[in-house]
């Protein structure tokens, strides 16, 4: 009796561990086709443009649902302050600059000719009282003339002289331009004037925004006419690169997904799946059980995976649309 339950035991055990030998071979564990598909969502990441200025909306370029290319204007606000500062900012640069090359000079010629003939003659006068003092000197010798006399012609020879020693150096200090610290204090002074005129510049500028990147018109926020604040948006804009796939995928799978990874991503009434490529993988479970970590309550956990495309596909793709990802090789 004994026998014969062995031998029924062995007729099925060998075939169970036949079909586990044959499950590792055949690669049961892998998960299934069924299990590499999920469900996901387009995401759009939308640009906001908005003036960093307030003003009041003239003129919208642009209208929700179009194209626009790189460059292209989407709205202006009213910028006549702006432009008022500017030619203000710019008449004053040009001011300081004349300043700046004016002190750089000596004075008009006419001062400068005036200046010269001044120390002309005073030089003709210091000759005159150079030779009358000679000459009173020789009388003094001869007794002729007291000493009073020639102590006289003797300061007003040294007056002549000091006279022109004073006119040379008038005619050098009308020569040159201003002192250097004052030189540097209006080029600190234009320089000043050339900031105010390239911030006047930004500012008006600013009043007109166009697009950083081609993109779709997802929406436009205000009308012509109305007061934009500063810093609110105007304009919504969507580059096609801003254009994702949004996925959660279940913990079991998630070592599987790699970033580069390609997926096949299908949506509802396209002829052929597109092709995505796994850019991000979060690091960081949607959901985590309450209590502890069980082969259970692992397969409750999902991690968020995006996808990128190219510019062609990605402008096919719509924010909100349903999509299913298919990961790992085609079968």
């Amino acid at each position: 009796m004994t026998g014969s339950a062995s031998i029924k035991r062995s007729m099925f055990i060998f075939p169970a561990v036949a079909a586990v030998l044959l499950c590792v071979t055949a690669g049961c564990n892998r998960t299934p086709l069924t299990e590499r598909t999920v469900q996901g969502y387009v995401e759009g990441e939308f640009v906001y443009i908005a003036p960093p200025l307030p003003g009041r909306l003239t003129t919208l370029f642009v209208q929700r649902g179009t194209q626009v290319k790189q460059g292209e204007p989407l709205f202006e606000l009213d910028n006549v302050p702006e432009k008022s500062a500017r030619d203000e900012s710019k008449l004053r640069l040009v001011q300081m600059r004349a300043q700046l090359a004016d002190a750089n000079k000596g004075k008009r010629p006419t001062e400068i000719e005036a200046v010269s003939s001044q120390l002309n003659l005073a030089r003709v006068a210091l000759q005159f009282s150079e030779k009358e003092l000679a000459r009173r000197e020789r009388l003094l010798t001869a007794k002729v003339v007291s000493v009073q006399e020639v102590d006289r012609l003797r300061s007003l020879r040294d007056q002549d002289r000091q006279r022109v020693a004073q006119l040379e150096a008038d005619l050098g200090t009308a020569k040159l331009g201003l002192r250097s610290d004052q030189i540097a204090a209006t080029k600190a002074s234009m320089q000043a004037a050339e900031a105010a005129m390239t911030r006047s510049e930004w500012d008006l500028a600013q009043k007109r925004q166009t697009t950083p990147a081609a993109g779709l018109i997802f929406d436009t926020l205000y009308r012509t006419g109305e007061w934009i604040a500063a810093g609110r948006p105007v304009v919504v804009l969507l580059p096609p690169g801003n254009i994702k796939v949004r996925v959660f995928v279940p913990e079991p799978l998630l070592a599987t997904i790699h970033q580069g990874d390609t997926t096949r991503v299908t949506v509802d009434g396209a002829a052929a799946p597109f092709s995505g490529t796994v850019t991000f993988v979060s690091p960081r479970a949607e959901y985590t059980p309450p209590v502890i970590y069980s082969r259970e309550s692992r397969q409750k956990l999902v991690y968020m995976v995006e996808l990128a495309f190219d510019q062609a596909t990605a402008i096919r793709l719509h924010p909100g649309q349903p999509v299913t990802v298919r990961f790992g090789p085609a079968s």
